[in-house]
């Protein structure tokens, strides 16, 4: 058999060469089934692009999406320089392949797997999944990229509409009129200039940050416009409800504009006890706070304490030239190897 580095390699590159863009996971869902069952593990098809495979009995869970962001001209996929390069290599088709691996070699997990995680969470399939078929585990463990560190609980996700409004006129009389694009620039320079907060949470830092992330307005070049929306991200730390974190943005935004809030994933606890305790000793991992939203989120709302620990690289998820590093995915199976035994 080849070694594990180009086992895991091959794997890699085999899931990264069958597109699943969100919405499109099913040719993935099922080349994935095939493979474990052929190699004779028990699987569960959950529906809605979600399976279940392992023994029933394992008390921890291995967790990853199938879905990728869309493609940027980088498929198909390559192996060179010893890193597999292509869409989802770090975010997380790496993983997936970690975690197929150690199923087909036997280690006493199950791996839930499971569509739409990089769409809003509204459009999750993990959400309504734990609603009608509860999960029952020890831990989960999110293997989102982390660059082989655990990090622990995650941020909260808030998506609004930031719109101002003004009156229109003509250009060159731009005094009787009532610039929208100046409101919003004014807006958008006051948030800027508020810096990031740190909060401490669970003995971990979280950094609070609002960012807008598109604008949009105007009617003609000859036109003041009226009317100027931007789209506004806020990321908040565990510790505050959803309603808390609103009421926070709202404070940051006072005096411009007006806020509507669109969506609110909420932050993801921080887990503790022995077994985190022990996938932190199975490879002396940095322990530290996931700056980012991840379906730990989703597994606390569902009771279910849950880290996230992968060998993706945050660095480059989503980028044009993804890439995952082979050792980084040798050193993963390693670290659940050992958390295994």
């Amino acid at each position: 058999m080849p070694d594990l580095a180009d086992r895991l390699a091959a794997r890699t590159l085999e899931l990264i060469d069958i597109p699943s863009e969100s919405r499109a996971e099913t040719a993935l869902h099922a080349h994935v089934v095939t493979v474990l069952e052929a190699g004779g593990i028990a699987v569960t098809d959950l529906g809605d692009t979600c399976l279940l495979a392992g023994p029933p009995d394992a008390p921890v869970v291995l967790a990853g999406h199938l879905d990728t962001v869309p493609a940027q001209d980088d498929a198909p996929g390559r192996i060179d320089g010893g890193r597999v390069h292509g869409l989802g290599a770090s975010d997380m088709k790496g993983a997936v392949a970690v975690a197929l691996e150690l199923l087909l070699a036997g280690a006493p997990f199950r791996c839930l797997l499971f569509g739409r995680e990089e769409l809003p969470v509204q459009e999750s399939a993990l959400t309504p999944l734990l609603a009608r078929a509860p999960l029952v585990a020890e831990l989960v463990v999110m293997m989102e990229p982390t660059a082989g560190e655990l990090h622990a609980g995650c941020l909260g996700n808030v998506n609004a509409t930031w719109s101002f409004h003004g009156r229109s006129g003509h250009s060159a009389r731009p005094w009787l009129a009532d610039n929208a694009i100046e409101r919003a620039a004014a807006g958008v320079i006051a948030l800027a200039a508020q810096p990031p907060e740190t909060h401490s949470y669970e003995g971990l830092d979280f950094v609070e940050v609002a960012t807008v992330t598109r604008i949009s307005g105007g009617i003609a070049g000859n036109v003041i416009p009226d009317r100027v929306e931007c789209h506004l991200n806020y990321r908040y730390a565990p510790g505050f409800t959803a309603q808390e974190a609103e009421a926070r943005l709202l404070l940051r935004c006072a005096g411009h504009g007006e806020l509507r809030i669109d969506a609110n994933a909420p932050s993801g606890p921080v887990a503790d006890g022995p077994l985190v305790d022990a996938l932190v000793a199975a490879g002396d991992l940095v322990r530290a706070p996931k700056q980012a939203w991840t379906p730990v989120a989703e597994f606390g709302l569902a009771g279910l304490p849950a880290v996230n620990f992968g060998p993706g690289d945050p660095a480059q998820a989503h980028r044009r030239d993804e890439s995952v590093a082979i050792d980084a995915l040798v050193h993963a199976h390693a670290v659940l190897e050992r958390f295994a035994a």
